[in-house]
């Protein structure tokens, strides 16, 4: 049994090193919508320093998602986020020079419908592994059972 963290730092970073690259692609958007919501209180409260970090911290991951796209296994689909993210992050930088409420909103609302794709899609492919996945059942020691064999399949 792990020891647990002793504080959200040292949560976040065991979280990080022990996720799979799905769950840190997820991670990243659960960070862009938190930073994003602090931008948004920050500007209605008129805090324009913490405004803009927040923003900031939002445009760098949405570039490092843009920046990790894998071409070789999905160009179309690879291309068409990226310019999901391009737009995202005009609207970003919209928000942060004009502290605009509704460009903010337009860019999280985009970031938050392609997490929940994400989520369909790691479920997906988490129902895809288990159903491909073999199920290898020892054999036991009588001659008849080693020569009928001992591999059982799961696969539909």
């Amino acid at each position: 049994m792990e020891p647990k963290p002793r504080n959200t730092a040292e949560y976040l970073k065991t979280k990080v090193l022990t996720a799979s690259p799905e769950q840190l692609q997820l991670l990243l958007y659960d960070g862009a919508l938190r930073f994003g919501e602090q931008a948004r209180q920050a500007i209605e409260e008129k805090n324009v320093e913490k405004s803009y970090q927040m923003i900031l911290r939002v445009e760098n991951i949405v570039m490092e998602l843009h920046n990790s796209m894998r071409d070789d296994v999905a160009p179309d689909a690879c291309a068409n986020l990226r310019r999901l993210y391009m737009f995202c992050y005009g609207r970003l930088v919209t928000a942060n020079v004009k502290k605009d409420l509704a460009a903010l909103s337009e860019a999280l609302g985009i970031l938050r419908h392609i997490r929940e794709t994400w989520i369909l899609l790691m479920e997906k492919l988490r129902q895809e592994r288990t159903q491909q996945a073999p199920l290898t059942v020892a054999a036991p020691d009588d001659p008849v059972s080693q020569h009928l064999g001992a591999t059982i399949s799961l696969q539909g």
